[in-house]
């Protein structure tokens, strides 16, 4: 199992407000991702998830059961932190068998569930090796492991990559990812990477200022954002803002003030089909995507996605049409219209 369902949750620190009444429910086996800017509440609620901070008020569920005043240890849950915090005077199977010996486990039970984790981790061959002889990703593999072999109801991962270097999180998000299928155990990680969350979810829960934005699969968060912070916070690179009355000859509905297009939607056209015009201040070429930075009259930057082998100097004005049905609208309170 590893239902998890929060009602009401919020929490006070003194006169402070940081979570402000979350409703949420997590089904057995999602892979959930709580992303949002630094300071949005994401570790704060998955730590009251785990037990490691109090609930001011409602409640949290595991499995239908209320947890809300059990302590961590009760929980059955495991958690994974930024900090791999592995005992550098153990072996990489003593570190990961380390929770079970302190439960009592017996020696071959411990081996058994040790070896187990080791081989979906690939640490079959390191089990006898201290941490100081692994690498980043490594030591974040041995970690994950001594959450494994609990046998968790679900795994909660605060931040777990932020330490690597960005070539080992690529290959980290991909062993996360496998692991997911392999254990379809429920798990929830906090990121402020966007990409991550991506790249990892089935559903992500959208957090700014203690209250969530909008909760969704990746597509659904990048394709139908209902509002302006989750329009520009999901898509690398962001989605553009512009004023609706800065926009030429596009059909715009009642009560639109501004208007979002993600950078590949723009296309380039001749002067009397556009919506945009600017001026090219620098060009991004990365290859596969060539990116062009324009200023517009109205001082706005503008990021379009290019795939023609077409050069583009700087300063040369260029003309831009939103492709139809692409573009996205919003009312002057920010909500989707």
């Amino acid at each position: 199992m590893g239902t998890i369902q929060l009602k009401g949750v919020e929490k006070w620190f003194g006169d402070l407000q940081v979570i402000k009444g979350i409703d949420l429910r997590i089904e057995e086996g999602e892979f959930v991702v709580f992303v949002g800017p630094s300071g949005c509440g994401k570790s704060t609620l998955l730590r009251m998830i785990s037990g490691l901070e109090d609930c001011s008020r409602g409640t949290i569920e595991i499995d239908g059961q209320d947890v809300t005043d059990k302590l961590p240890s009760e929980r059955e849950l495991s958690m994974v932190f930024q900090s791999y915090a592995l005992y550098p005077h153990m072996t990489v199977g003593e570190n990961i068998g380390f929770a079970l010996k302190t439960a009592g486990m017996s020696k071959s039970d411990i081996r058994d569930r040790v070896e187990q984790a080791a081989q979906v981790l690939e640490l079959t061959d390191y089990l006898d090796r201290r941490p100081k002889a692994l690498s980043g990703g490594q030591r974040q593999r041995v970690a994950i492991g001594r959450a494994i072999v609990r046998e968790p109801k679900a795994f909660l991962f605060d931040e777990p990559l932020s330490n690597l270097d960005a070539a080992l999180r690529v290959q980290m998000r991909f062993e996360i990812s496998k692991l997911h299928d392999d254990l379809k155990s429920s798990m929830i990680y906090v990121t402020h990477d966007q990409v991550e969350a991506m790249t990892l979810a089935d559903k992500i829960v959208v957090l700014k200022g203690g209250e969530i934005m909008q909760v969704g699969s990746p597509r659904e968060l990048y394709e139908h954002p209902q509002n302006l912070f989750v329009a520009q916070f999901i898509g690398s690179p962001k989605m553009n803002v512009l004023a609706a009355n800065s926009l030429k000859g596009a059909a715009l509905a009642d009560g639109v003030t501004h208007v979002g297009i993600r950078p590949e939607h723009l296309e380039l056209v001749a002067e009397q089909d556009a919506h945009i015009e600017g001026d090219i201040e620098f060009v991004e070429y990365l290859g596969a995507d060539t990116f062009l930075y324009l200023r517009t009259g109205a001082g706005d930057q503008v990021l379009v996605r290019s795939l023609s082998e077409q050069t583009f100097p700087r300063g040369e004005r260029v003309f831009l049409r939103m492709k139809d049905g692409k573009s996205h609208s919003f009312g002057e309170n920010g909500q989707r219209v």
